[in-house]
């Protein structure tokens, strides 16, 4: 991880904000995300928490952000959704007391943790559980079917019309159009697209031969656009345009489905979900570490493997009381059963198991005043 990581301090709001650009701004008391008028929170918690990071995690947050503060009116919650890389390496550089990330700290990072937040490091855990969309805007061509092959060929360059034989292969029954394909990609450094290349080199390797990483091959060619609302925007605008986002902002465009096994799979929330439950944590963390290796190349009937895990990165410790109750209270919050409804609701999300609610609670309750 490159750059100098200090110390995490308790930023001022102002120098926060100016650290990080326009923010997601939640009100204190006022409207619910669910529409309910609930001011005037009766916590004793007071103060600013800043956070970074995912755009995936957005609707998420949004919602987050309402029903919590309605019941700390003392608590103001700043989120800037700058994308997973930009979340991680201001989280680790101070900037912000915690970071939203579509992809888990790598090694040099676990390693950079300790020197932003202690011996202990940083903490990480899921938060959202979500499908990654392969969406589309073809006139004409309402569903599509998609081998993990044929998507790899797609967004490498190497298929470029809707007519192709390998896309006619996939959909048999379909009316193709002799269009040009346009695959749009991330042009910031995303978890998103990290995620969505690790399923690729899982399942397509021979044609994904590009490092997994969060920014796109450039080699690869295809158009670029800034974030997920870039992606969403570019591809509603343009026909014959395909891309991949999570599924939570794709709204009326078509969503393919991706062949597992023998079968084509519809992305929903119950896919997502199987793909977790069969994956195994990575080997080598610390006890305050729930970081996934997710289980993209899985055969199993109903399971959708594009998919998405949302972290929240906090530190293990912080320099004061304040903080690390704020921290606490927030971060209990949107893992519990009713934070999970909330993101559900707004944002389509999988809710978390019990037993990783569980898991997850005593990571949280052992965050502590550093010293």
């Amino acid at each position: 991880m490159k750059g100098i990581f200090v110390k995490l301090k308790h930023l001022a709001p102002s120098a926060a904000i100016l650290a990080v650009g326009a923010l997601t701004l939640s009100a204190c008391g006022g409207t619910s995300a669910t529409g309910e008028d609930t001011s005037g929170g009766d916590s004793d918690l007071q103060g600013t928490l800043t956070g970074i990071g995912a755009s995936s995690q957005k609707a998420a947050m949004d919602a987050w952000t309402a029903d919590f503060t309605s019941e700390n009116s003392g608590v103001t919650v700043n989120y800037s959704p700058d994308g997973s890389g930009a979340g991680r390496e201001q989280f680790l550089a101070g900037n912000a007391q915690f970071a939203g990330s579509d992809a888990h700290l790598d090694d040099d990072e676990v390693e950079a943790g300790k020197e932003a937040c202690g011996a202990d490091g940083a903490y990480e855990f899921p938060v959202y559980i979500s499908p990654i969309a392969v969406t589309f805007n073809v006139e004409g061509v309402d569903e599509l079917n998609l081998s993990p092959d044929t998507i790899a060929k797609i967004f490498k360059g190497e298929i470029t019309n809707w007519n192709d034989d390998a896309i006619k292969a996939d959909n048999p029954d379909a009316e193709l159009p002799d269009l040009k394909i346009t695959a749009v990609h991330r042009a910031d450094d995303s978890g998103t697209t990290e995620n969505f290349a690790e399923y690729l080199k899982a399942t397509a390797e021979k044609t994904w031969d590009a490092e997994v990483d969060g920014n796109f091959p450039k080699d690869f060619g295809g158009e670029a656009a800034q974030g997920t609302d870039g992606v969403i925007q570019t591809v509603s605008d343009t026909d014959g345009a395909i891309g991949y986002a999570d599924a939570s902002a794709v709204g009326d465009l078509g969503t393919a489905k991706v062949k597992v096994g023998e079968e084509f799979v519809e992305l929903s929330p119950e896919a997502a979900t199987k793909v977790v439950d069969a994956s195994e944590k990575v080997e080598g963390r610390g006890e305050g570490d729930l970081a996934f290796d997710l289980a993209r190349d899985t055969t199993e009937s109903g399971a959708y493997p594009i998919v998405l895990v949302s972290y929240h990165l906090v530190c293990s410790s912080y320099k004061d009381q304040e903080t690390v109750d704020m921290v606490k209270a927030w971060e209990k919050f949107v893992v519990s059963e009713e934070g999970q409804k909330s993101a559900a609701d707004s944002a389509g999300s999988a809710p978390l198991s019990d037993d990783l609610r569980s898991q997850i609670e005593t990571v949280i309750d052992s965050i502590k005043v550093e010293g």
